[in-house]
């Protein structure tokens, strides 16, 4: 059961919405949300870099176990290629430790941190249990990617720019129209694109408008609006305060 996917797990052995193991998982990430940010903020530069460079490696090193595991069972599937938003965001990550371009900075917090939060709340891997890899796998990565630039921002090492958004916007679709590209030649379902795979916010637009694909258009402006008014606001508050 340890290397069993979503596709080959038996039914009944998984993990219920907001239950008991899942509210666990969801604990741990706040708490570590929470903690880690503030621990980082209080490092001198030298050891910054160096929790920045792990939590990063950390990420990579997350992904690759599981590639490991998943060719070790014998589980690859064309849906398990890093086309995922969050397994783009790894590969953001990476380029992020040697190269910073603002635009992926902003990305990374008001892009990688919300897809990453809505994805420990809504799991599309309910049907596994606790102790499978993908199980372990699927929550500790969308954590980590949550967590590194909550970690970089509140630090001070990104600052995030209103300015960005369409910048951030624009290379989501550019991702978004190569995904789409494959999930036609391949069948797979890459960032939701094609069917809601039984995510609830998903079904919910899929059941009032038809289509689950309105969400996007619908929710990226909230979301984007969501993470940029406390930026906008402590901007301000810090003007304020200088002119003062």
């Amino acid at each position: 059961m340890f290397l069993d996917t979503v596709e080959t797990v038996k039914d009944g052995v998984g993990f219920s919405l907001f239950g008991k193991t899942h509210l666990t998982w969801i604990l741990v990430f706040v708490i570590l949300a929470i903690s880690v940010p503030l621990i980082y903020r209080r490092l001198a530069p030298k050891a910054r870099n160096i929790m920045r460079i792990t939590v990063a490696s950390l990420i990579l090193f997350d992904e690759l176990w599981k590639w490991f595991f998943l060719l070790l069972g014998n589980r690859y599937e064309h849906s398990y290629l890093p086309l995922h938003l969050c397994s783009i965001n790894v590969f953001l990550v990476a380029l992020h430790i040697f190269k910073r371009p603002k635009v992926v900075d902003n990305f990374l917090y008001a892009i990688c941190v919300p897809a990453g939060i809505i994805a420990l709340l809504t799991p599309s891997w309910a049907a596994l249990p606790a102790g499978n890899f993908m199980h372990i796998h699927s929550f500790t990565i969308h954590m980590l990617l949550a967590l590194y630039p909550l970690m970089l921002t509140i630090g001070g090492d990104i600052k995030p720019d209103v300015k960005m958004a369409p910048k951030c916007l624009l290379l989501l679709l550019c991702m978004g129209v190569v995904v789409l590209g494959v999930n036609f030649l391949c069948g797979t379902n890459f960032m939701f694109l094609m069917r809601t795979d039984d995510i609830g916010f998903l079904v919910l637009f899929e059941n009032i408008f038809g289509a689950h694909q309105w969400a996007f258009p619908i929710l990226l402006p909230i979301v984007l609006t969501l993470m940029y008014i406390p930026i906008v606001i402590t901007n301000k508050l810090k003007k304020s305060k200088n002119k003062s």
